[in-house]
């Protein structure tokens, strides 16, 4: 498949091998990193780190250091490339029927062998379970999953999906032992077994991960490289007190996510023994609508707001140079990007939004909460609604609120409908626009939202799946955010770039962020060029 994504700088890319050969540290000791995401199991959400249920970020990280996937999307992007895997790929010109080949020799974490049994068991638990995190819609284009020895699986589709590599290369395909897990029910609380490239000793404060630890699994047979024995993985609250941490020499590296006050700090002042680098990234954040909330189930008051709301101050406002304006769900580094809503409504036009309105009968100022996370997202978060705020507020159209919370609370409040309007963000499981699009308007999606558009879930999608070279599906993709422009079911906001910041004795750490902001923690270890 050919695609437009993201890559790292050519100059990046000839430190590589200086950096891979860089030695004299001490790689035994363990590399600390930080993190802002927050570990919590909750009535709603008692299994976070369960593959069937886990479609977050942070849960995603943990599992990718632990589990292992047929395939992985190897250091700066690109087509999947065999992990678990000794060979993958469709034996039919129809992509419908895919085919791996385990590698000889593949175990658990605890001596158990890995078999196809344990993969066909893996990737029909996800579709037993069927969670309502939207988990399983990343596997529910198979039809069957056929073993044939010890080694062989064949997955057999049940519409051609060209992306379907990139699929079984997250964590919802993640390799599980038929002895620990139940097929039929989620694993409740943070324990994970796998056969990844380490084990994992958590610490808790009640019901919350304060501490990962993550320790060379000395079983491990796959595709990657482990430059390290041991990394820890702590939680902050904020950003604020991970960036102390950083500063005071308590962790190595500061990963997800730092504040854009601490990147513009680390940019205009720069402080000894601390390096700050810029990694890409195709994180997009957008509002989303309950289309059957009384407050926005008019179509008009959503393509209002659409006319309304400016991205280009909004940005500069609040991210500054870390982020740029979003018009379309698809963001502009990706293949198929297209301009749909400015295309659609233009500039912000408060007379244009008050006709769209008028028309249709609604009565203004219409009233609206705008709910969004507090821990989820990092600091800018509730500076952002703030702003959106005043925005629609200033429109004398919209009598709008903001309303925070926690995500261990909004994301099953979200799910449930509670929220007319919400804001989230979105990390891409795999780069490829098909990931832009079915998560939010295909079935069983990950928004859980009542919009269906039979077109775009029925004939639109299924028929960009069909391309090989994705390329060629690019008209099909402008006819989908077309129609998202018109019916506004979400409402793209802006696209970020990535920050890593890292003691200066850390080398990998380039590498150690990819464009989906998954944190491959092997690639880091210590040393000085």
């Amino acid at each position: 498949m050919n695609r437009k994504t993201l890559v790292l700088p050519v100059a990046a890319a000839l430190l590589t091998p200086l950096l891979a050969g860089c030695g004299g540290g001490d790689q035994s000791r363990a590399i600390v990193v930080g993190t802002t995401d927050q570990f919590v199991a909750t009535e709603d959400a008692p299994a976070p780190l369960d593959p069937a249920f886990a479609y977050d970020t942070g849960a995603w990280n943990i599992l990718r250091q632990t589990v292992q996937t047929l395939m992985r999307v190897p250091r700066g992007s690109g087509q999947p490339v065999p992990e678990a895997a000794q060979s993958c790929g469709f034996s039919d010109k129809e992509s419908e029927s895919y085919r791996c080949t385990l590698r000889e020799g593949l175990t658990f974490a605890d001596g158990t062998p890995v078999t196809a049994e344990d993969v066909k068991f893996s990737v029909e638990r996800v579709l037993a379970i069927k969670s309502d995190n939207g988990t399983a819609a990343l596997l529910s284009n198979i039809d069957a999953v056929e073993t044939k020895g010890e080694l062989e699986v064949i997955f057999h589709l049940k519409t051609p999906d060209a992306t379907f590599p990139y699929k079984i290369s997250t964590p919802v395909a993640g390799i599980l032992s038929k002895a620990k897990y139940d097929g039929k029910a989620l694993r409740a609380g943070f324990d994970v077994d796998g056969s990844g490239p380490y084990t994992m000793k958590t610490e808790t404060d009640g019901d919350k991960v304060t501490k990962f630890v993550f320790t060379k699994n000395a079983a491990y047979k796959g595709d990657i490289t482990l430059r390290n024995d041991k990394v820890e993985l702590r939680t902050f609250g904020d950003a604020d007190g991970m960036d102390k941490a950083l500063r005071d020499d308590d962790i190595d590296m500061a990963a997800r996510a730092m504040s854009t006050a601490q990147i513009k700090e680390l940019t205009e002042k720069p402080q000894e023994g601390i390096d700050l680098t810029e990694v890409p990234g195709l994180e997009i954040r957008y509002l989303g609508f309950n289309t059957k909330a009384p407050a926005v189930d008019e179509k008009a008051v959503r393509q209002a707001m659409a006319s309304v709301v400016d991205r280009g101050r909004l940005v500069e406002q609040v991210y500054g140079p870390t982020a740029e304006p979003l018009y379309s769900l698809i963001p502009s580094s990706i293949t198929g990007h297209a301009t749909s809503f400015i295309d659609t409504y233009g500039q912000p036009d408060t007379a244009k939004a008050a006709k769209i309105l008028r028309d249709a009968g609604v009565k203004t100022p219409v009233k609206v909460t705008l709910n969004y996370t507090t821990d989820h997202y990092g600091a800018e978060t509730a500076k952002e609604f703030e702003a959106l705020r005043g925005q629609l507020n200033a429109t004398k159209l919209f009598d709008a609120r903001i309303q925070g919370t926690e995500w261990s609370k909004f994301r099953p409040a979200q799910k449930r409908g509670d929220y007319a309007v919400y804001g989230l963000g979105w990390f891409p499981d795999y780069p490829d626009p098909d990931n832009y699009v079915a998560p939010f308007l295909d079935s069983d999606n990950f928004l859980n939202t009542p919009y269906v558009n039979q077109s775009v879930r029925d004939r639109l999608i299924p028929q960009s799946r069909r391309e090989a070279d994705r390329t060629a599906a690019t008209p099909v993709y402008e006819q989908i955010q077309k129609i998202v422009a018109k019916d506004v079911p979400v409402l793209p906001l802006w696209q970020g770039k990535q920050y890593v910041a890292a003691r200066d004795d850390v080398t990998g750490v380039e590498w150690a962020l990819n464009t989906s902001s998954d944190l491959l923690l092997w690639e880091l270890g210590r040393g000085t060029a």
